[in-house]
Formats: C-alpha cells, sequence, structure tokens
C-alpha cells in the first residue's frame, strides 16, 4: 500500500509541476476578482451609480469615503488580476487582493469566512512563491544582470 502511494505521489507531482499551478492559481483567482470588477462597471470603466449605492449602504467601510472605497475596488479588480494574468507583480498584486479580502471579510460580510480563506488559499502562494516560471516577472527575473559581490 506504501509503494501504490509513493507512485502516486511521484506520478501526480509529475504531473503537476509547480509552473502549472502557479498559473492556474495566476488565472483563477484573477478571474474572481476581474468578474467582480466588471459587476460595477458599464462599458469600460465607467462605474454604475448602483455601486456607488452599494459602497454608501451596504459596503460602508470606516476611515474610507463610500465614493473613493467604490473608485479604488473597481480600479483594483481590474488592474491586479490583469497582472496576475501577465504574472507581472505577481507577489504585490497577490498581497493587495489578499488585502481586499481580508476588508471584505472583516467590513463587508464577516459570515462569508469560507469563501474568503478559499481565496486567501489561492493568493498565499502566490505571495510566496510569485508568479513561477511561466510569467513575466520570471522572463524579468532572467533579464537582469547578475550583480558582482
Amino acid at each position: 500500500m506504501i509503494s501504490l502511494y509513493r507512485r502516486f505521489t511521484r506520478i501526480a507531482s509529475a504531473l503537476l509541476p509547480e509552473a502549472l499551478l502557479l498559473l492556474v492559481a495566476r488565472l483563477g483567482v484573477a478571474a474572481i476578482f476581474f468578474l467582480s470588477g466588471r459587476t460595477k462597471v458599464e462599458g469600460l470603466l465607467h462605474i454604475t451609480d448602483s455601486t456607488y449605492f452599494l459602497f454608501e449602504n451596504d459596503y460602508a467601510l470606516p476611515l474610507i469615503p463610500p465614493h473613493i472605497a467604490a473608485m479604488a475596488a473597481t480600479g483594483a479588480e481590474h488592474l491586479f488580476p490583469l497582472l496576475l494574468v501577465l504574472g507581472l507583480g505577481t507577489r504585490v498584486s497577490a498581497l493587495a487582493l489578499l488585502g481586499m479580502t481580508a476588508t471584505i471579510q472583516i467590513f463587508v460580510y464577516p459570515d462569508a469566512w469560507p469563501t474568503h480563506l478559499s481565496w486567501a488559499a489561492i493568493l498565499l502562494p502566490l505571495i510566496a512563491r510569485g508568479g513561477g516560471p511561466i510569467s513575466i516577472d520570471a522572463l524579468l527575473a532572467r533579464r537582469q544582470p547578475v550583480a558582482a559581490g
């Protein structure tokens, strides 16, 4: 039984390399946030009146005026997912979306922790590992000259 399990883990590791896992994580979490951002706009980036209404009434955040929060959230839900898809600034983008997730959890939907925990589970490896070899981040890192030391 143990040898069968070890064989399975070798096959799974070969079929699911970290590069693939990080790419799927980037694309998956980007889709979640980007699609949410698209519900807040008409056309390219015209924020709807209903979005402003939600931020004034349902999503009331402390310390941030609703108008600014609506613009910041909508912009973040468009910008950071696009960067994740490209694998550009992956760690910073994932950290920003994790901060947004924490804000939503604490101030907007505190009972939705299973959903927010699943988002965090996708974002944390991106923060820790970056975008992986299939990313612009990796391409830029390969082009950086090695510093003499």
